[in-house]
């Protein structure tokens, strides 16, 4: 389960495991969001572009990063809203590459709301090869309190809720 608002700390950082970029995904991307640009799913006509093979769509980069920042489980069932992203696009990412996220706390408020904080996330995306493949910044509304329905995971004492 997701952290709350609490327990998030300026300047703490968290690696995520390593995730291998693979053709399917690349295809998957392409019929999710109707982008079959030739760079992404045409062999023969990337290898003539700047980039000599295809490349990963760019935006499938930023979905990859908060899925991985998932497998932490550092906000799943404790985020409200995404209330907004910055994203650069630094170098391509390839079929093969393993990437992992770096993600840095580097903001966090309270709001109006007195059950809710807001706390803001710097992101790298990083190839095998330690390039920093994307970078940016999100901005998170998240719970200061577990909800019932968002408690799993281990459970120490036997019962629900009990941490």
């Amino acid at each position: 389960m997701g952290r709350v608002f609490d327990e998030f700390e300026i300047g703490q950082r968290f690696v995520t495991p390593g995730r291998t970029i693979t053709e399917a995904d690349i295809g998957a991307f392409a019929g999710l969001t109707g982008d079959y640009n030739p760079v992404h799913t045409d062999e023969t006509f990337a290898a003539t572009t700047d980039f000599g093979s295809r490349i990963a769509h760019g935006p499938m980069g930023i979905g990859i990063a908060f899925g991985l920042a998932s497998r932490l489980d550092l906000i799943d069932g404790t985020v409200v809203a995404l209330l907004g992203v910055n994203w650069d696009f630094k170098a391509p990412m390839r079929p093969g590459d393993t990437v992992r996220a770096l993600i840095s706390v580097t903001g966090k408020r309270p709001v109006k709301n007195p059950s809710l904080g807001l706390i803001e996330l710097a992101i790298e995306l990083v190839s095998q090869r330690e390039e920093i493949l994307q970078s940016g910044s999100a901005r998170l509304l998240l719970r200061k309190t577990r909800p019932p329905s968002a408690i799993w995971g281990q459970v120490e004492s036997g019962k629900m809720g009990d941490p």
